[in-house]
């Protein structure tokens, strides 16, 4: 694509994470119900994987549900799960086609049979392409992610499986969801909100963050360059000089 000449190949962030928000109120915008604000955001989803897919990037993490989003009305919460029944039921065999990989991080235990069907069989279908990995952040929730990881590290401890003097920030992540994967490193959040929303809190420690105001449905594949352009342009020290 010829938007593409505006990015250095060579600097592509490996691992982008978006907090995909406005689906709602890009609804309300239009006299519609927030449901098909969700709606419109699948379609956004599609496009944006196949076009990280095209431009080499590695892993792409999508907030999709989190933890705290069991406290809107039960009407958008069941229409959200028949959502994403929906598109996984759907797309699994065009994302097989495009080699990408899907990957489910958060607590879906809770979740009903056929969504936790739906979730198994995609993940089963598509493990094996070595592709564009593909995070959704289901259930999900970054301070429960750490408790979680203290939790098994104790575990680990008292069965003498693990020794204090062992743990550190690389033992560590090998406790949370996104083990053996890089720390992304560009946050993208869409909507004109600012602030991280309980999202991959260890992970993003020191990920490039990029703001729009521009609602999900809206974002587009010259959004994602703009992103990317303007990460290009940054000077990376980790702490460093």
């Amino acid at each position: 694509m010829d938007e593409t000449m505006d990015i250095d190949g060579s600097k592509i962030p490996q691992h982008i994470a978006i907090i995909m928000d406005g689906n709602g109120r890009w609804a309300q915008k239009r006299g519609m119900p927030r449901t098909a604000g969700h709606r419109a955001g699948i379609k956004t989803v599609k496009r944006i994987i196949e076009f990280c897919s095209q431009i080499g990037v590695k892993y792409l993490t999508l907030y999709a549900f989190s933890t705290e989003n069991w406290k809107r009305p039960e009407r958008e919460v069941s229409a959200l799960f028949k959502l994403l029944v929906y598109y996984l039921r759907r797309e699994v065999m065009e994302l097989n086609k495009n080699n990408v990989r899907l990957n489910f991080i958060g607590d879906i235990s809770s979740f009903k049979d056929d969504v936790r069907f739906e979730i198994e069989r995609a993940k089963q279908l598509l493990k094996d392409n070595d592709g564009l990995i593909v995070n959704l952040a289901l259930n999900y929730g970054g301070r429960l992610e750490i408790v979680n990881a203290v939790k098994e590290i104790i575990k680990g401890v008292k069965s003498s499986k693990i020794s204090e003097e062992d743990i550190d920030e690389k033992l560590f992540s090998n406790y949370i969801y996104t083990a053996g994967m890089p720390d992304p490193d560009l946050l993208i959040r869409t909507g004109g909100e600012y602030r991280v929303s309980n999202f991959l809190l260890w992970q993003i420690a020191y990920s490039e963050l990029w703001y729009t105001d521009t609602l999900w449905p809206d974002f587009s594949e010259k959004d994602l360059l703009s992103a990317i352009a303007d990460y290009q342009e940054r000077e990376r020290r980790f702490g460093g000089l």
